[in-house]
């Protein structure tokens, strides 16, 4: 879809990850507070964290809670960074 009238495909969401000292890594959304993800790796992180904050989102709703101010619509085209390790 790539007209104006396209159908959000979710949200865009910032994800903070830092290595912890025990060498796991930890990310969180500024954006979506509750949103921690705990992993082994970088890319676990990654895949853990969209199913966590669908999650969130949910039960956010469920419970009549506002969604967080900030959420930005994700629309196709989406542009997304990668990582690419080194």
């Amino acid at each position: 879809m790539r007209n104006g009238n396209s159908k959000p495909l979710g949200y865009v969401l910032p994800l903070h990850i830092e290595q912890l000292e025990d060498g796991r890594f930890l990310g969180r959304s500024p954006k979506l507070p509750g949103l921690n993800v705990q992993g082994d790796s970088i890319a676990e992180v990654l895949r853990l964290a969209p199913k966590i904050a669908r999650s969130l989102l949910a039960a956010m709703r469920s419970k009549g809670v506002p969604l967080p101010r900030g959420l930005v619509a994700a629309i196709s085209p989406l542009r997304v960074q990668m990582l690419v390790k080194a």
